[in-house]
């Protein structure tokens, strides 16, 4: 189709070139030459101006037709309207009655008019581009091994259990895990990372990332539009063919500004024929002045905002699920951020142990004996300590899991509770013997977790989770944006204000249940405020969707990401402040894009209908008309692509 469209621009503006010289405006320009073969200057501009017409119009004329059948009008139908006018009345002056005639004016119409959607359509091919870039990262074929050989299959044949030979220099082929061996991955091309990282047994792979030295095996656990590359396209996709309220209150303003410049057309005509008694002038007016109401610009604005922006976040390594969720990202006043997993890194290590009967690998074994059944992080690093020190661990029986307090199992008949002092506080176990050391461990960003065994509290084991090198980065330039940060997190007080001061991050809220945090992003939005929530995990999910955004980090969970509105496919919380920065360049585009389609609009309808011609003898002729209408619409479309050239920093 662009092709088509520039071949038909082509096309027009070498036969419009000599309809314009031949005419009064190359008069005006001091070409004096006649046409060829004596044909008169009326009739050779017929000659030349209908192909244009026919041909190259044909785009503006159907799309009229069909809405014009649908008992509809829109901007084809003034371009189409223009053209015919002026191309008609000019062809009755040649060969019924001699007058003047314009057929340079519908020459120059359909071509500016072609040239402006050619543009238009090529900013939306390009940013096209960036999607089928994203295809081809997955190969065609897939080595499956199968009956103790390795086959080589189309990557359409392998399905979710098959078992996968990826070599060095491979492309993965689908979404799975690593069963045997181990190879640095290049994730870049997905989330933006330049760093390759190691992938052992038991860690998952993605599609589309490309195996760097070593060979592994994996197992294949999703397939085709299930992938991870196949959902990002597909978000993608959406919402550039997602509409955000800038524009449909714009397209409902452009409906509307085709009847107005229909009826302006009409009015014009009347008045300057009630006047002058001039046909020629009065339809110059007319036409004039429906072609350059033309509310191309004003349909234009947002469109090719949104298209242009979210091909761009896309290789910022940003998603937004639709133009609604980027208009929203764009207003945020305030950020919220989940501790573990989001601000840290979520591979929290046994840091201390405090005995206060038995001793230290006692307390230690009695956690890890309970913990070894949950799949929390902070059991993980308890039940790693364990093993580090060598130690066997009991069988348990009864194993519960308390959601925002901790776990409890049953062991030679009493009962055994890992988890916070809420717990401790629950089950009236007493902990006044520990708070000296449990205050310190907190003081220094632990998180504590006590250990009883029947209603005695045995020790507590301190529990560090890492934070983020990215996170100071993530919260200075929030802070830079105007935008206040905030915590929310289950751990206690002590351990989440030691994070916050390292980071910089302006209010905590700790202490907050699994099932808390929905309602402590209600109250936040209370007033007005304009709120984001970042998070990865399946807990985070209801918070998420009661924000203003959910901002997912991209390696969190696959609720988490189905639930927000935009996600980050770095894992990266640096990656917020480029997310918001992107919205708000896309939002000052549609602006600064409606600013200009309106004033061109009000400014202009007046000068083509003549209003300046008392005064200063100025009237637009309809060329003119085209040319300005197609100035405008290239002027909102090269100022979408400019978001091609911003700087939005970068989370790396």
């Amino acid at each position: 189709m662009i092709r088509e469209m520039l071949v038909k621009g082509i096309f027009s503006l070498i036969l419009t070139v000599p309809a314009v010289l031949y005419s009064p405006i190359g008069e005006s320009l001091g070409f004096k030459g006649m046409p060829p073969f004596g044909l008169s200057m009326e009739v050779f501009g017929f000659l030349l101006t209908t192909p244009v017409i026919l041909w190259g119009g044909s785009l503006f004329t159907t799309s009229a037709w069909r809405a014009l059948k649908h008992r509809e009008a829109n901007m084809m139908t003034l371009i189409a309207l223009g053209i015919w006018v002026s191309y008609l009345y000019s062809v009755a002056a040649t060969f019924l009655f001699k007058g003047e005639v314009f057929y340079e004016a519908a020459a120059m119409l359909t071509t500016f008019s072609i040239a402006g959607h050619w543009l238009e359509m090529r900013a939306r091919y390009h940013t096209g581009k960036a999607v089928e870039a994203l295809l081809k990262l997955v190969p065609e074929t897939a080595r499956v091994a199968r009956d103790n050989q390795e086959i080589t299959v189309p990557l359409s044949e392998v399905k979710a259990g098959d078992t996968l030979s990826v070599k060095p220099g491979d492309r993965v082929p689908v979404d799975g895990q690593v069963t045997s061996g181990e190879s640095y991955v290049d994730e870049s091309m997905i989330t933006g990372e330049p760093i390759p990282v190691l992938k052992k047994a038991g860690e998952a792979v993605t599609g589309g990332t490309v195996n760097k030295d070593g060979s592994f095996r994996m197992e294949a656990q999703k397939v085709g539009s299930d992938t991870a590359l196949a959902n990002i396209v597909r978000m993608v996709q959406d919402a550039q063919g997602s509409q955000a309220p800038a524009q449909r209150l714009a397209d409902t303003a452009g409906r509307y500004l085709v009847y107005v410049a229909l009826l302006a057309g009409l009015v014009t005509f009347a008045v300057w024929m009630l006047l002058t008694g001039n046909l020629v002038f009065a339809l110059t007016a007319a036409v004039s002045t429906i072609v350059i109401t033309c509310p191309d610009a004003l349909a234009l604005a947002t469109p090719t905002a949104i298209t242009v922006g979210m091909g761009r976040a896309a290789k910022e390594g940003v998603l937004f699920k639709n133009a609604t969720h980027l208009e929203n990202t764009a207003g945020l006043d305030t950020v919220v951020f989940d501790k573990t997993g989001t601000l840290t890194e979520g591979k929290p290590s046994l840091t201390r142990i405090v005995a206060l009967s038995g001793s230290e690998d006692e307390v230690l074994r009695l956690a890890a004996s309970v913990d070894r059944h949950s799949d929390h992080p902070l059991a993980r690093a308890i039940v790693d300590g364990a093993k580090a020190r060598n130690l066997s661990l009991w069988e348990t029986t009864g194993f519960q899991n308390i959601s925002g307090f901790g776990v409890q199992a049953g062991l030679e008949g009493a009962m055994v509770r890992v988890g916070n002092v809420d717990l401790m506080v629950r089950e009236n176990i007493p902990t006044l013997d520990a708070s000296s050391q449990a205050d310190e461990a907190a003081l220094r960003g632990e998180t504590v977790m006590y250990v009883a065994k029947g209603g005695e509290l045995m020790g507590l084991v301190g529990v560090s989770d890492q934070v983020r090198s990215e996170a100071t980065r993530a919260i200075r330039d929030l802070h830079q944006l105007g935008i206040k940060t905030v915590m929310l997190t289950g751990d206690n007080e002590h351990t989440a204000r030691a994070v916050a001061r390292q980071v910089g991050i302006d209010e905590v809220i700790a202490g907050v249940k699994p099932d808390q945090k929905q309602s402590r992003i209600e109250g936040l939005m209370q007033g007005g405020k304009r709120v984001a929530m970042v998070g990865d995990g399946i807990n985070d999910a209801p918070a998420l969707a009661t924000a203003t955004v959910g901002i997912a980090i991209g390696a969190g969970t696959d609720v988490a990401i189905e639930t927000a509105g935009v996600v980050l496919l770095q894992d990266n919380p640096a990656a917020v402040p480029v997310a918001i920065r992107l919205a708000r360049a896309v939002n000052g585009k549609i602006k600064q894009n409606l600013f200009w389609a309106a004033i061109y609009n009000v400014l202009a309808i007046p000068v083509a209908a003549g209003v300046l011609y008392p005064s200063l003898g100025l009237l637009l002729k309809p060329e003119w008309a085209a040319l300005l209408m197609s100035i405008s619409t290239v002027t909102v479309t090269l100022n979408a692509l400019s978001l091609n050239r911003l700087r939005v920093g970068t989370a790396h």
